[in-house]
């Protein structure tokens, strides 16, 4: 595994940096890269920004809006998170084993103290049933990642302040309020280990990993001027594009939603003349490809029970969503 260091603390400067490890670096081991972001929400991929968000609160206090490449929820970042990101070739076996992926990070907390730490549910790292970390991944001509944040000593209101957070998703988890169910992990270390600071538990967290005693026996690769000019195109292009974070989200004749095992989708359809002529899909599970696919699919199918059923059967519905069903996600359009 190679270590890539990074001491910048803007999303859509740290967003690029993974996009170009995943997509143009030569991968011939795995690489982990850590970063640390100013206060900022990350999307994913397949969310309604505006929906996620408290905009007028995002707006006044200045937070960044970045969406992701990979699936899943929106999550709040500030200087008491630490994200980290496995970048490796895609073996066709990984993607969406979470438990698989996360691992090196459950065991580094073990050693560092935090003998609690755990995987629970689809995608949440908990400690006493507390959310301390989300993961998402993303694959693409034969690579992925598999990345995630760890809240350290986030503050946790504005987590609250920030996100908008839906009464399904709420009730799913069986929980009252968000601040009862997360947690950081800075009050779970080691009485000696109290004082620590965030770059200093990457610090630990990156000798566990790497099995070693000391930053130098760590391998690791310093982006080169060449790379820098590479990862600004990638930030100009996507992560601090409007059209990328925000997108467009007009007006829609039909919604329609649940939240399956996998998470929610969300359905929405402009119908003219009894055909659909406008598709889009919203939500936070985690799918391979374009969800662009199955919109485009649904364009030209006439608005009616038969139609729908055909439509949806031509489409890798497990693919595209998960663990679901043909039949449910035609119950879900029509």
């Amino acid at each position: 595994m190679i270590f890539v260091p990074n001491e910048n603390n803007d999303p859509r400067v740290n967003l690029a940096i993974e996009t170009y490890l995943l997509k143009e670096f030569p991968l011939d081991e795995p690489i982990l890269l850590f970063y640390i972001n100013e206060p900022s929400i990350i999307i994913g991929r397949n969310q309604n920004t505006i929906e996620e968000i408290n905009v007028d609160y995002v707006e006044e206090h200045g937070i960044h809006v970045v969406r992701r490449l990979s699936g899943g929820g929106a999550v709040y970042h500030d200087y008491g998170n630490l994200n980290f990101s496995f970048i490796m070739p895609d073996d066709g076996n990984s993607f969406r084993d979470f438990a698989k992926v996360t691992q090196p990070i459950i065991q580094a907390l073990h050693e560092l103290g935090i003998e609690g730490a755990e995987l629970k549910g689809r995608n949440d790292l908990v400690i006493n049933d507390m959310k301390f970390s989300g993961n998402a991944m993303y694959a693409t001509s034969g690579r992925m990642f598999a990345h995630g944040t760890i809240m350290f000593d986030s503050d946790v209101n504005e987590v609250v302040n920030a996100l908008k957070v839906r009464k399904d998703k709420i009730e799913s988890k069986g929980i009252k309020s968000i601040r009862s169910r997360v947690t950081n992990i800075k009050p779970f270390l080691p009485e000696e280990k109290q004082g620590m600071t965030t770059k200093e538990f990457r610090q630990d967290i990156l000798l566990k990993i790497f099995g070693v005693d000391s930053v130098d026996d760590v391998k690791t690769y310093e982006l080169t001027e060449k790379d820098w000019v590479e990862i600004n195109k990638i930030s100009d292009e996507y992560y601090r594009n409007w059209d990328w974070n925000y997108g467009k989200s007009p007006e829609f004749d039909i919604e329609k939603r649940h939240r399956f095992p996998i998470g929610s989708i969300e359905i929405r359809l402009n119908v003219s003349n009894g055909e659909i002529v406008e598709a889009k899909i919203f939500g936070d599970f985690f799918g391979l490809g374009e969800i662009s696919d199955v919109e485009n699919a649904l364009v030209g199918v006439k608005y009616e029970k038969n139609a729908i059923n055909e439509a949806v059967k031509a489409i890798d519905v497990k693919k595209y969503f998960g663990n679901i069903e043909v039949q449910d996600l035609a119950d879900l359009i029509y």
